[in-house]
């Protein structure tokens, strides 16, 4: 018996750290496996819409297609917005398979066609992509840190910037993706961008206080057609109301037919009671408008 292992209450400890230790060992192949058999699926979507010789037979059935002859085969699982984010998501980190965890992970694996050993689509394929190490952030970090569905938040930003943000924020402060998902719908990367106080913003999201906003906001993003003023401190009901006042306003003025009913509306819908930012009744179409932030 190991010296010290000499209590009942040391051995279950023990046997629980243990247990924990491989249980997050298999947790985290898992998450590798799956990032990089979807990054797989989306390059060879890729190459098949780039160089197939029959694909021109399915045109826009051809995520239908896939789905159906993949039904079967026995996998019922990968549906048609499934591949989609497959293909997004090689788009998007088109340089994984380059890292010494995917190089390692695949060493037994041999594919039907030959895997790329490098990216051209890392520098070209888009005028705003980030190369890794650019931020502070790596392939090889993102992808043995993340889950994929961390992954597919992260696909949903707009820009590289944007999402480079929340790759550091992710990475930096142990995001879990209820976390991400929350930083993204408050849209903490603009309230900071927005705010002079940035550490203030950053201070309030859970957990995000050892980043710098200088590190990423080198260029600081501005939402010009809300017509802010540079504040000390944006908070979320503050950007909120700014939009919602500038939607407002778009309606209104140039907007013909548009009459403004209310603001915070209440309606019930199947025994739920929810509110509408804005409600207009438009005299031309006779009907109304109703404006949502969250729709």
């Amino acid at each position: 018996m190991p010296e010290g292992l000499n209590s009942i209450a040391l051995l279950a400890t023990t046997i629980a750290e243990t247990n924990h230790f491989f249980l997050h060992q298999v947790k985290r192949q898992v998450n590798i496996a799956l990032t990089l058999r979807n990054w797989m699926i989306g390059y060879y979507i890729v190459e098949y819409e780039q160089n197939g010789t029959d694909r021109a037979n399915y045109g826009e059935r051809l995520y239908k297609e896939i789905t159906l002859r993949l039904k079967a085969k026995g996998i019922k699982s990968i549906r048609e917005r499934y591949l989609y984010i497959c293909k997004d998501l090689y788009n998007t980190y088109p340089d994984i398979l380059r890292t010494l965890s995917a190089k390692s992970y695949l060493s037994e694996f041999r594919p039907i066609i030959r895997l790329p050993t490098a990216s051209a689509k890392s520098s070209a394929s888009k005028p705003d992509s980030i190369p890794p190490d650019t931020n502070g952030v790596d392939y090889e970090q993102l992808l043995n840190n993340l889950s994929f569905s961390h992954f597919i938040e992260l696909l949903k930003a707009d820009t590289a910037l944007k999402r480079s943000f929340y790759e550091v924020q992710t990475l930096k402060n142990n995001w879990s993706v209820r976390d991400l998902q929350r930083a993204m719908n408050t849209m903490l990367f603009e309230r900071t961008g927005l705010s002079k106080d940035k550490n203030k913003v950053m201070d309030e999201n859970k957990g995000d206080v050892s980043i710098e906003a200088e590190d990423i906001f080198r260029n600081p993003y501005m939402l010009e057609f809300l017509g802010l003023e540079e504040k000390p401190y944006y908070s979320e009901s503050d950007l909120e109301e700014a939009i919602i006042n500038h939607l407002q306003f778009f309606l209104l003025e140039p907007g013909r037919g548009f009459c403004f009913e209310a603001r915070q509306r209440r309606i019930t819908f199947d025994n739920k009671h929810y509110r509408i930012d804005l409600v207009f009744y438009h005299r031309i179409l006779k009907c109304h408008v109703l404006v949502d932030k969250d729709w």
